[in-house]
């Protein structure tokens, strides 16, 4: 109990921190919100009434406190740049939420394809006894792994969507109208993210793989008559999972957080390409809840990390 609570004291912290740092940041960088919304239509009378609507001429701690303040009451703000209508400023919970889902089924079929591919992949690369075979597995996962995510998604899109035709690059399908055409266009560019990452785990695993095939309990393990697959799956690939769960939750924070290159290779409206755009355009309020979102994932993701270490290893608990 007393670990949960620590991990949880630390989530809090670190959002408290991030929040102050985010919100300091965007006030000492160039560029002024309200000019960019006017544009060629500011003028004093109109930058003054604008400023005093959206209360950026309160100071900035007070500003803080209200920020921070609506967010533990779950009011996320209002977006500067996008709007409902002529009069009325997109709430930031709505305009999140619409671009969530998208990002988080992207993270899934990702993780999905890394998870089925690379296992497999890396237990038959460390029981290979072949040295051709070895040759060809580290040749291609270095390639891979080497290759750019941007330059995966538009050799993905050049071969899978202008020659094979199996999809229309640009013509993203909305999960609100037609969700297994929504589940079938982001295949392509879950396999643009996944490649890299289905290397690197499946040469991690190998690599783990071979150090535990080497300790004492393997050949304490034959020598009770074991089978050569029972060893390599009851025990030594048990024990060589450890580190490859820490490997696996660095990746699957980084996707869930938000796969920005390849939401924008693909015309993705997902939280990566939202967080892009409201930079640019200086919507502060929309990038200070991405940023306490993408450290709140990262973080939350690490936490079931260390839980499923201790399913994994329950020794880990009594440390």
């Amino acid at each position: 109990m007393k670990y949960f609570a620590k991990k949880i004291i630390t989530l809090i912290m670190t959002l408290f921190v991030v929040s102050v740092a985010a919100f300091v940041a965007f006030q000492i960088i160039p560029g002024d919100v309200v000019t960019s919304i006017l544009g060629t239509e500011a003028t004093p009378e109109r930058e003054v009434q604008l400023r005093a609507q959206l209360g950026l001429d309160r100071p900035p701690i007070e500003r803080y406190v209200n920020w921070i303040t609506d967010v533990l009451k779950g009011d996320l703000g209002v977006s500067y740049r996008y709007s409902k209508n002529m009069n009325e400023m997109m709430p930031v919970a709505e305009l999140i939420g619409d671009k969530l889902p998208v990002t988080l089924w992207l993270a899934a079929v990702s993780l999905g394809i890394i998870i089925v591919v690379s296992i497999p992949l890396g237990v038959l690369w460390a029981r290979s006894r072949s040295r051709v075979a070895d040759a060809l597995f580290s040749v291609c996962t270095q390639v891979t792994m080497a290759v750019p995510s941007f330059f995966l998604g538009i050799l993905v899109t050049y071969l899978f969507g202008i020659i094979l035709k199996l999809f229309a690059p640009g013509g993203y399908v909305s999960y609100k109208e037609d969700f297994a055409g929504f589940l079938g266009y982001l295949l392509f560019p879950a396999i643009s993210i996944a490649l890299p990452k289905v290397a690197m785990t499946a040469r991690f695993l190998r690599n783990s793989m071979l150090t535990e095939m080497k300790s004492d309990y393997v050949r304490t393990a034959y020598s009770k008559g074991c089978t050569d697959r029972r060893v390599m799956y009851a025990h030594v690939l048990r024990n060589a999972l450890m580190p490859v769960v820490t490997f696996l939750g660095m990746i699957i924070a980084e996707i869930v957080a938000g796969s920005i290159v390849v939401e924008q290779v693909f015309g993705l409206p997902g939280v990566g390409r939202l967080l892009i755009s409201s930079i640019s355009t200086r919507d502060f309020p929309v990038v200070e809840i991405l940023i306490l979102y993408i450290t709140f994932v990262v973080i939350f993701v690490y936490f079931l990390v260390d839980i499923l270490y201790r399913v994994i290893d329950p020794r880990i608990s009594n440390r």
